[in-house]
Order: structure tokens, then C-alpha cells, then sequence
């Protein structure tokens, strides 16, 4: 029987997981070396895997020149072989690998790999949503927390949770250990398809911070903000992020 798009996007994400986690555990390269090395080495098994396996279908990745050409196919492949590089060379678990097909603009199959925590997560097998936190959990960046997050946050009385990569934050809502992430911060399409679509797939709300739809692979990759939250919340939460304005 022939591998399916999400049989296909799970294996991948969990291989190159697998191999992240060989090179880190080599210990002869540490930090920003280790995560120069380790994006380079996931990226060439994923793309040459993908093309073998999918030769129709278009390529974006995060660590490939980019193909305008891309743009006229209903199909391409988007990656990000190492999400979170500063956490994956720091030696901790917030790190993930993303693989995402999108067909005609949309976030369709999805795997997210969270390595250091021996999981993958996909749109093909989504797995029934917790009870929502009480108080409400809310992610923000480590380095860098949106202050749109952080006013929402306040005006919910949720608590705020720190941690590194997009794919790890989004999969901490899919997983139940926090109810809302909304990025300002800036991000580009191989940071957050695989997410959307695993969150879509667990019946997640899944937007722009305005409350329009995320569309990809347009000639621009850039895709600077990103709700997902349970759908109860998510009125809420876009009408408090719409009321946030810079002092």
C-alpha cells in the first residue's frame, strides 16, 4: 500500500528528529555549531526524501534557496528541519522539527516532532483535546514575549508560560498543558504550517491575530502573526489582541 501525505510528513518529522538527536548526543559540537550542524543535516535527508517521494510536488524549507516557481504548483511541501535551533543547542526539549504539505494555500497535513520529549504529533492521528487549564495558560516567546500576548494574558487572569520554539508552544496547546498561543513577533510560513495543521486536525482554532485565515505558500513567505487556542476562547482572545495599542 502506498505512504500516505500524513504516513509520509510523521516518518520524516520522526527521522530527522532521530537524527538531531544522534548529532547532539555526539557531544563534539555544542551551541550555535550544533545547530548550524544539525539544521544542515535534518534539511538534506528531508528534501532528499521528499523529492523522491513526492517528485511532483514543491519544496519550501527554511534552510533551501528559495523557488519562486513553487507558486504554480496546488502542492508544495513546507519545511523547517530544526525549529528552534538556540533551544536544540542549549540542550533542551522546546525544539521540534516541522513537515507540512499545504494544497491550494492551506495548512493541510501536518507532523510536528518534539525529539527531546520522544513524540510526534500529526494531523492524521489528532488525539481528544484536554479540559482547559484553570487558570488559563497562555505561551510566550522565552527571549522575546509579544506585548499583545502579555496584555491578553492580564485581561484573561491567565498565567504566562514561557518556552522556545513555535512548534513546541503549539503543540503545548494541542497537547493540553496551555490553552492559547498568539505570536506577534514575526515568523515565516515554515514555522507554523505543520503546527496549524496538527492544531486544526485536534479541532484547535487556528488564525492570524486578526482573525483572518493563514495562507501559504505565496511568493512572500513571510507570515508574521498566528492564533491557536481553544475555540471557546478565541472571541475573546482576538478581541482583546484587536484593543492592544503601544503606549
Amino acid at each position: 500500500m502506498a505512504e500516505s501525505d500524513e504516513q509520509l510528513a510523521e516518518r520524516l518529522a520522526t527521522a530527522a528528529g532521530a537524527i538531531l538527536l544522534n548529532l547532539r548526543t555526539r557531544g563534539d559540537l555544542v551551541g550555535k555549531d550544533l545547530g548550524k550542524a544539525g539544521d544542515a543535516e535534518a534539511n538534506a535527508m528531508l528534501c532528499r526524501e521528499l523529492r523522491a517521494a513526492r517528485p511532483g510536488d514543491a519544496l519550501l524549507s527554511e534552510e533551501e534557496k528559495d523557488n519562486p516557481a513553487r507558486c504554480d504548483r496546488n502542492r508544495v511541501w513546507i519545511v523547517d528541519p530544526l525549529d528552534g535551533t538556540r533551544e536544540y543547542g542549549e540542550g533542551r526539549d522546546d525544539w521540534a522539527v516541522h513537515v507540512a504539505l499545504a494544497v491550494g494555500g492551506a495548512a493541510t497535513v501536518g507532523a510536528v516532532a518534539l525529539p527531546g520529549l520522544g513524540v510526534t504529533l500529526t494531523s492524521g492521528a489528532p488525539a481528544p483535546l484536554r479540559p482547559a487549564n484553570a487558570p488559563l495558560r497562555m505561551l510566550v516567546s522565552r527571549t522575546r514575549p509579544a506585548a499583545e500576548a502579555v496584555f491578553v494574558a492580564e485581561r484573561l487572569g491567565a498565567e504566562l508560560v514561557a518556552m522556545g520554539s513555535a512548534g513546541a508552544k503549539a503543540m503545548a496547546v494541542v497537547r493540553g498543558e496551555a490553552d492559547i498561543y498568539l505570536h506577534t513577533g514575526g515568523q515565516y510560513e515554515w514555522d507554523n504550517c505543520a503546527p496549524v495543521a496538527v492544531a486544526q486536525a485536534a479541532g484547535l482554532h487556528v488564525s492570524r491575530a486578526d482573525g483572518s485565515p493563514l495562507c501559504y505558500n505565496r511568493p512572500n513567505p513571510y507570515l508574521p502573526d498566528l492564533l491557536i487556542c481553544r475555540t471557546e476562547l478565541a472571541a475573546d482572545v482576538l478581541r482583546l489582541a484587536a484593543e492592544y495599542s503601544p503606549a
